[in-house]
């Protein structure tokens, strides 16, 4: 389990303190459209706040390539901020010149001031010492509160923590406490549903939870590479051939481990893939293990629904990351819902791993029914893996 301090094991009143947050929220024509990263991160702010810190929030959006390009300004964030804490937060012009020297400068205790996007900075994302001590010496202490990017070894998430105390916010806590002791001591059984599109982005995934879970489920389009394993016929369905030996593999090692492996046993197949994505699109549901040479699956069927649904239910412990189809269509998302109704029903600590499967559990008003929902795609993914995060590890130990 990583022993890290958070904010309630250092003193911060009377002291400048410069936190990471993941403010990259949607914006357009100026307004944000989904503020649900602003308001993960109002725990920590309202906690400095209430304790009498000079509050210095960063934070990237979008991807300005290191140019000053107000396309990517922070200014909406700024103001949207100033409405949940109800007092002004000031947005500096610029991320370590003088501007924000002189905002951090007059801050007073409580006060909440927002830098302008790090990533106007080449240096931020190259990690650069330089910079990294620059955004240090705006502040006495650094906080990192942005688990989204906290698998990024940059300036802003970690370069800082070589310069200042560093520590977590809530964010950061929650998921270093959930998702650190469901891979580290999971009550059991444990049943972890991997789903998306391709078995090479979750190659260590699979590798690192076939030696922690009782249960492993397979959605998705990784799940025809899989079948193809077994020798099963996948018709047009995406396969990736470079890795069919690997998912032998894998099946192999699951049974030599006592793990057990769930693949559809019924898919929902058309013979195009809907365009666009969301467009009408004519479907049968077929046995998994003969899919037409013409035909492509793009859902799990309804008796393997009923399986994965009846495997979550005996569940302690149950992690999901990726749908199990093209759930953006309403005729191809009856699998990621089914999948989603049943964590939702479960007893069990029940743990989304951000990207797509967090927005489906938030679209069908899930969200309050589910212990966690991590908030980083990227990152949860390379937690599941068991690798280190730099954003994490440079931090201070307890």
């Amino acid at each position: 389990m990583l022993n890290k301090k958070s904010i309630t094991d250092i003193d911060v009143a009377g002291k400048k303190v410069l936190v990471r947050c993941d403010f990259n929220v949607p914006v357009k024509d100026g307004v944000i459209t989904d503020d649900n990263r602003i308001v993960g991160a109002l725990p920590t702010i309202r906690y400095l706040v209430d304790h009498n810190a000079r509050v210095i929030l960063c934070s990237h959006l979008g991807r300005p390539k290191g140019t000053f390009n107000l396309k990517y300004t922070l200014a909406p964030v700024a103001e949207k901020l100033g409405e949940y804490l109800g007092k002004k937060v000031e947005l500096a012009s610029d991320v370590i010149g003088e501007d924000a020297h002189a905002k951090a400068a007059s801050l007073k205790d409580g006060d909440v001031m927002l830098l302008e996007n790090v990533r106007f900075h080449a240096e931020e994302e190259a990690n650069d010492p330089e910079f990294s001590k620059a955004l240090a010496s705006l502040a006495e202490i650094y906080v990192n509160d942005a688990f989204g990017t906290a698998h990024r070894a940059h300036a802003s998430t970690a370069g800082v923590a070589d310069y200042l105390p560093a520590v977590c916010g809530f964010l950061i806590q929650k998921e270093i406490d959930v998702m650190g002791k469901a891979l580290d001591d999971p009550d059991r059984p444990f049943v972890a549903i991997l789903g998306g599109a391709k078995v090479a982005d979750k190659l260590s995934v699979i590798e690192n939870l076939l030696s922690k879970v009782d249960i492993l489920i397979i959605g998705g389009g990784m799940a025809y590479t899989f079948l193809a394993a077994q020798g099963k016929k996948t018709g047009t369905s995406l396969l990736d051939e470079s890795k069919i030996e690997y998912c032998a593999d894998m099946l192999k090692k699951a049974e030599e481990k006592g793990v057990k492996l769930l693949l559809p046993v019924d898919t929902v197949v058309s013979p195009v893939f809907p365009e666009p994505i969301d467009g009408p699109v004519e479907v049968e549901t077929v046995c998994s293990c003969c899919i037409p040479d013409d035909k492509m699956g793009l859902d799990i069927g309804e008796k393997t629904r009923e399986l994965f649904a009846n495997a979550v239910k005996g569940a302690k412990t149950v992690v999901w990351n990726g749908p199990m189809g093209v759930f953006e269509n309403p005729t191809l998302a009856k699998g990621t819902i089914a999948v989603a109704q049943a964590l939702a029903d479960s007893d069990a600590v029940t743990i989304v791993g951000g990207g797509d499967s967090a927005a489906a559990v938030q679209q069908l008003g899930f969200a309050s029914k589910i212990t966690h929902i991590s908030t980083g795609g990227g990152a949860s993914l390379e937690f599941l893996e068991g690798k280190q995060l730099p954003g994490i590890t440079c931090l201070n130990d307890k």
